[in-house]
């Protein structure tokens, strides 16, 4: 369904009869966008998990709309009083404790609802606890997100097994109490991957653990707080070569005429995984 949003004579954006689905700040009040403020100002109704928490974060911006409850235990009858409340050309937005709703979190049954009745869906990104963490992560940029790890063993070991062999950077959240558990289990399966647990992003004290994942030690018994693990993509060993393919010495060549020899020996070590004092040699004997 294609939609042209319309601006007003202020240059701000006219909120059209929908469903929003808005990204509220996972930790620091200042993540919050101007358009997430605006939406939420302007809903007749904003769904969300906990009216204690989402109440604290509304009066915190001075926004009193109303507050409905949307969680799983109760979103499928609430789906449809909501669906009948856009059809009567109201404001609805959807917000959870924090970060992007939606993403491992209620929502999903009134979305698709929405597509099936032709009702405007739209989205109102922000802060993500995904996105920021791997970010910060230094791994590959090609990611897997799983969501919650399972709480039981064999379960979560049949997942494990079928994510061990995709070579993307993995990302999960845990909750603190079991998060030695999840370590334990990933030595077992990613022995050959690096880990960064990112703890209370954006808060007081946050903090980000980096290590490998066989030398990561269990965290204190007394750690609290929401955590985002990601796991590196497998970690390659280099290849002892003698010499360099001759596919990749064609390659080498082309790319020279373009790039710097640095950014040639950077990009080829790492690609072929090769030492990069080998390539940065036969660069030598080209430029020669």
């Amino acid at each position: 369904m294609q939609f042209r949003h319309q601006i007003d004579k202020n240059k701000e954006q006219i909120i059209t009869p929908g469903l929003y689905l808005v990204s509220t700040p996972i930790g620091n009040m200042e993540d919050i966008t101007l358009r997430a403020l605006n939406v939420l100002k302007k809903s007749d109704i904003i769904l969300c998990e906990d009216t204690r928490r989402s109440g604290k974060l509304l009066s915190h911006f001075k926004i009193s709309n109303k507050l409905m409850p949307y969680h799983k235990f109760n979103e499928k009858k609430i789906s449809n009083i909501i669906i009948e409340s856009i059809k009567k050309n109201k404001i609805v937005s959807l917000i959870s404790d924090a970060g992007t709703p939606s993403i491992s979190d209620p929502g999903m049954i009134l979305i698709n609802m929405c597509i099936k009745e032709n009702l405007f869906v739209f989205p109102v990104p922000g802060p993500s606890a995904v996105t920021a963490a791997v970010s910060i992560s230094g791994f590959s940029d090609k990611y897997l997100f799983y969501g919650f790890l399972p709480k039981k063993q064999k379960e979560l070991e049949n997942i494990l097994k079928n994510l061990k062999n995709i070579d993307f950077s993995l990302v999960f959240f845990a909750s603190a109490e079991k998060i030695n558990f999840y370590i334990n289990q990933f030595k077992k399966y990613f022995s050959d991957r690096k880990i960064v647990i990112a703890r209370e992003m954006t808060k007081i004290h946050e903090e980000f653990i980096r290590n490998s994942v066989n030398l990561i030690k269990n965290l204190p018994e007394n750690t609290k707080g929401e955590l985002t693990i990601v796991l590196s993509e497998k970690i390659k060993e280099k290849k002892s070569k003698e010499e360099i393919d001759e596919s990749v010495k064609m390659e080498i060549k082309k790319m020279l005429k373009k790039y710097s020899h640095k950014d040639v020996v950077e990009f080829i070590s790492k690609k072929e995984n090769l030492p990069k004092k080998m390539v940065y040699n036969y660069c030598l004997k080209l430029i020669k």
